[in-house]
Protein backbone atom coordinates (compact mmCIF):
# COMPACT_ATOMS: atom_id res chain seq x y z
CA UNK A 1 0.00 0.00 0.00
CA UNK A 2 1.48 3.01 -0.99
CA UNK A 3 2.27 5.51 1.70
CA UNK A 4 0.23 8.98 1.81
CA UNK A 5 2.12 11.92 1.45
CA UNK A 6 0.52 15.10 3.52
CA UNK A 7 1.69 18.71 3.11
CA UNK A 8 3.37 19.85 6.04
CA UNK A 9 0.48 22.27 6.65
CA UNK A 10 -2.18 19.15 6.87
CA UNK A 11 0.53 17.25 9.10
CA UNK A 12 0.60 19.67 11.53
CA UNK A 13 -3.18 20.64 11.58
CA UNK A 14 -3.78 16.74 12.39
CA UNK A 15 -1.13 16.77 15.15
CA UNK A 16 -3.11 19.82 16.93
CA UNK A 17 -6.46 18.17 16.02
CA UNK A 18 -5.07 14.94 17.98
CA UNK A 19 -3.93 17.09 20.75
CA UNK A 20 -7.12 19.35 21.49
CA UNK A 21 -9.16 16.03 21.72
CA UNK A 22 -6.39 14.38 24.08
CA UNK A 23 -5.97 17.46 26.12
CA UNK A 24 -9.60 18.36 26.47
CA UNK A 25 -11.03 14.88 27.16
CA UNK A 26 -7.81 13.54 29.31
CA UNK A 27 -6.28 16.95 30.09
CA UNK A 28 -2.73 18.22 29.25
CA UNK A 29 -0.95 16.50 32.22
CA UNK A 30 -2.66 13.30 31.47
CA UNK A 31 -1.35 13.01 27.84
CA UNK A 32 2.10 12.61 26.83
CA UNK A 33 3.86 12.77 23.39
CA UNK A 34 3.25 9.05 22.81
CA UNK A 35 -0.49 9.50 23.08
CA UNK A 36 -0.82 11.96 20.48
CA UNK A 37 1.54 10.14 17.94
CA UNK A 38 -0.44 6.81 18.71
CA UNK A 39 -3.64 9.04 17.87
CA UNK A 40 -2.44 10.48 14.66
CA UNK A 41 -0.60 7.92 13.23
CA UNK A 42 3.21 9.24 12.85
CA UNK A 43 6.11 8.31 14.14
CA UNK A 44 8.03 10.30 16.72
CA UNK A 45 10.28 11.61 14.19
CA UNK A 46 7.75 12.72 12.47
CA UNK A 47 5.90 14.52 15.69
CA UNK A 48 9.46 16.44 16.51
CA UNK A 49 9.94 17.72 13.26
CA UNK A 50 6.89 20.18 13.52
CA UNK A 51 6.93 20.33 17.34
CA UNK A 52 9.71 20.86 19.34
CA UNK A 53 8.40 19.31 22.67
CA UNK A 54 4.78 19.29 24.34
CA UNK A 55 4.62 22.48 25.68
CA UNK A 56 5.42 23.65 22.24
CA UNK A 57 2.14 22.22 20.92
CA UNK A 58 0.42 23.39 23.35
CA UNK A 59 1.32 27.17 22.17
CA UNK A 60 0.51 26.42 18.64
CA UNK A 61 -2.90 25.01 19.95
CA UNK A 62 -3.28 28.54 22.24
CA UNK A 63 -3.11 30.42 18.98
CA UNK A 64 -4.76 28.28 17.05
CA UNK A 65 -8.19 28.51 19.54
CA UNK A 66 -7.33 32.32 19.88
CA UNK A 67 -7.62 32.86 15.84
CA UNK A 68 -10.78 30.31 15.54
CA UNK A 69 -12.45 33.20 18.44
CA UNK A 70 -11.59 36.14 16.63
CA UNK A 71 -13.23 34.67 13.07
CA UNK A 72 -15.89 33.79 15.01
CA UNK A 73 -16.29 36.99 16.90
CA UNK A 74 -15.94 38.62 13.47
CA UNK A 75 -19.34 39.35 12.02
CA UNK A 76 -20.30 41.02 15.64
CA UNK A 77 -17.46 43.05 15.38
CA UNK A 78 -17.79 44.03 11.94
CA UNK A 79 -21.96 45.42 12.70
CA UNK A 80 -21.89 48.84 11.28
CA UNK A 81 -24.10 49.61 13.38
CA UNK A 82 -21.34 49.53 16.57
CA UNK A 83 -19.90 52.59 17.57
CA UNK A 84 -16.27 51.56 18.84
CA UNK A 85 -17.44 51.08 22.91
CA UNK A 86 -20.40 48.62 20.86
CA UNK A 87 -17.36 47.03 19.79
CA UNK A 88 -15.49 46.82 22.61
CA UNK A 89 -18.53 45.44 23.99
CA UNK A 90 -19.20 43.08 21.78
CA UNK A 91 -15.95 41.28 21.99
CA UNK A 92 -16.20 41.16 25.89
CA UNK A 93 -19.24 39.20 25.84
CA UNK A 94 -18.08 37.54 22.86
CA UNK A 95 -15.00 36.19 24.75
CA UNK A 96 -17.47 35.34 27.67
CA UNK A 97 -19.95 33.38 25.77
CA UNK A 98 -16.66 30.81 24.51
CA UNK A 99 -15.76 30.63 27.43
CA UNK A 100 -18.56 29.17 29.54
CA UNK A 101 -19.16 27.11 26.24
CA UNK A 102 -15.72 25.78 25.94
CA UNK A 103 -15.31 25.49 30.12
CA UNK A 104 -15.32 22.03 30.57
CA UNK A 105 -12.64 21.44 27.77
CA UNK A 106 -10.80 24.36 28.87
CA UNK A 107 -10.56 24.32 32.33
CA UNK A 108 -7.52 21.60 32.31
CA UNK A 109 -5.76 23.50 30.15
CA UNK A 110 -6.43 26.79 32.25
CA UNK A 111 -5.27 24.64 35.43
CA UNK A 112 -1.93 24.14 33.90
CA UNK A 113 -1.35 27.66 32.28
CA UNK A 114 -2.02 29.31 35.76
CA UNK A 115 0.06 27.28 38.18
CA UNK A 116 3.28 29.15 39.65
CA UNK A 117 5.49 26.55 38.09
CA UNK A 118 4.27 27.17 34.81
CA UNK A 119 4.82 30.65 34.49
CA UNK A 120 7.53 30.91 31.88
CA UNK A 121 5.16 28.53 29.51
CA UNK A 122 2.74 30.85 30.65
CA UNK A 123 3.75 34.23 29.53
CA UNK A 124 4.91 32.50 26.39
CA UNK A 125 1.30 31.54 25.24
CA UNK A 126 0.57 35.05 26.28
CA UNK A 127 2.78 37.20 24.13
CA UNK A 128 2.03 34.82 20.71
CA UNK A 129 -1.92 35.23 21.97
CA UNK A 130 -2.08 38.87 22.51
CA UNK A 131 0.08 39.48 19.22
CA UNK A 132 -3.39 38.20 17.14
CA UNK A 133 -5.21 40.30 19.07
CA UNK A 134 -3.30 43.54 19.91
CA UNK A 135 -4.35 44.05 16.00
CA UNK A 136 -8.00 43.67 16.91
CA UNK A 137 -8.06 45.81 19.85
CA UNK A 138 -5.78 48.51 18.37
CA UNK A 139 -8.31 48.80 15.37
CA UNK A 140 -11.34 49.39 17.54
CA UNK A 141 -9.61 51.98 19.53
CA UNK A 142 -8.44 53.66 16.73
CA UNK A 143 -11.89 53.86 15.64
CA UNK A 144 -13.10 55.07 18.87
CA UNK A 145 -10.47 57.70 18.68
CA UNK A 146 -11.97 58.91 15.52
CA UNK A 147 -15.63 59.24 16.90
CA UNK A 148 -13.93 61.22 19.87
CA UNK A 149 -15.21 58.37 22.07
CA UNK A 150 -11.56 57.59 23.43
CA UNK A 151 -8.87 59.93 24.63
CA UNK A 152 -5.86 58.27 23.39
CA UNK A 153 -2.54 59.70 22.43
CA UNK A 154 -1.30 56.05 20.45
CA UNK A 155 -4.06 53.16 20.17
CA UNK A 156 -1.63 50.56 19.87
CA UNK A 157 0.22 51.29 23.18
CA UNK A 158 -2.87 51.29 24.95
CA UNK A 159 -4.05 48.21 23.07
CA UNK A 160 -0.64 46.31 24.64
CA UNK A 161 -1.61 47.99 28.20
CA UNK A 162 -5.32 46.48 28.31
CA UNK A 163 -4.06 42.86 26.56
CA UNK A 164 -1.15 43.16 29.78
CA UNK A 165 -3.79 44.11 32.36
CA UNK A 166 -5.14 40.79 31.34
CA UNK A 167 -1.90 39.00 33.36
CA UNK A 168 -3.70 40.23 36.42
CA UNK A 169 -5.82 37.32 35.69
CA UNK A 170 -3.56 34.29 36.31
CA UNK A 171 -3.05 34.01 39.68
CA UNK A 172 -6.63 34.73 40.75
CA UNK A 173 -7.81 32.29 38.08
CA UNK A 174 -5.50 29.49 39.66
CA UNK A 175 -7.00 30.52 43.01
CA UNK A 176 -10.29 29.91 41.95
CA UNK A 177 -10.08 26.88 39.93
CA UNK A 178 -8.68 25.29 42.99
CA UNK A 179 -11.38 26.94 45.16
CA UNK A 180 -14.17 25.24 43.26
CA UNK A 181 -12.31 22.17 42.78
CA UNK A 182 -12.17 22.32 46.59
CA UNK A 183 -16.24 22.39 46.58
CA UNK A 184 -16.31 26.13 47.75
CA UNK A 185 -17.96 27.45 44.43
CA UNK A 186 -19.62 30.57 46.00
CA UNK A 187 -16.33 31.80 47.19
CA UNK A 188 -14.51 30.51 44.13
CA UNK A 189 -16.97 32.51 42.05
CA UNK A 190 -16.74 35.58 44.36
CA UNK A 191 -12.95 36.32 43.90
CA UNK A 192 -13.58 35.81 40.34
CA UNK A 193 -16.46 38.29 39.88
CA UNK A 194 -14.78 40.61 42.05
CA UNK A 195 -11.10 40.83 40.03
CA UNK A 196 -13.59 41.08 36.97
CA UNK A 197 -15.59 44.07 38.26
CA UNK A 198 -11.66 45.93 38.99
CA UNK A 199 -10.49 45.02 35.17
CA UNK A 200 -13.55 46.25 33.61
CA UNK A 201 -12.70 49.84 35.78
CA UNK A 202 -9.55 49.69 35.25
CA UNK A 203 -10.52 49.85 31.55
CA UNK A 204 -12.89 52.20 31.45
CA UNK A 205 -10.43 54.66 33.76
CA UNK A 206 -7.33 53.58 31.13
CA UNK A 207 -9.71 54.71 28.55
CA UNK A 208 -11.49 57.54 29.85
CA UNK A 209 -14.66 56.46 30.46
CA UNK A 210 -17.37 56.24 32.98
CA UNK A 211 -17.07 53.21 35.36
CA UNK A 212 -19.06 50.54 33.77
CA UNK A 213 -19.26 51.80 30.22
CA UNK A 214 -17.02 48.37 29.53
CA UNK A 215 -19.02 45.49 30.67
CA UNK A 216 -16.03 43.05 31.32
CA UNK A 217 -18.20 40.65 32.97
CA UNK A 218 -22.02 40.10 33.93
CA UNK A 219 -23.95 38.85 37.13
CA UNK A 220 -23.32 34.91 36.85
CA UNK A 221 -20.59 34.68 34.48
CA UNK A 222 -17.49 33.47 37.09
CA UNK A 223 -20.08 30.87 38.50
CA UNK A 224 -21.24 29.77 35.50
CA UNK A 225 -17.33 29.20 34.06
CA UNK A 226 -16.49 27.55 37.10
CA UNK A 227 -19.45 25.63 37.14
CA UNK A 228 -18.99 24.55 33.69
CA UNK A 229 -15.84 22.71 34.74
CA UNK A 230 -15.25 18.80 34.69
CA UNK A 231 -15.26 18.56 38.10
CA UNK A 232 -18.94 19.79 38.29
CA UNK A 233 -20.28 17.17 35.85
Amino acid sequence: MARVIKSPEIRSAELLDCAQRLFFANGYDNTTVNDIIREAGVSKGAFYHYFASKEALLEALAVRLASDSITALRPVLDDPSLDAVGRLNALMAGSRRLNVELAPQLHSTFDVLFRPENVVLFHKIDETVREIAAPLICAILERGSEEGLFDIPDPRAFADMLLQLRLTFREVMHKALRRAEEGDLDEAAELLDERLRLYGVAIDRLLKLPDGTIKVAEHGFARAFLEAGPSKR
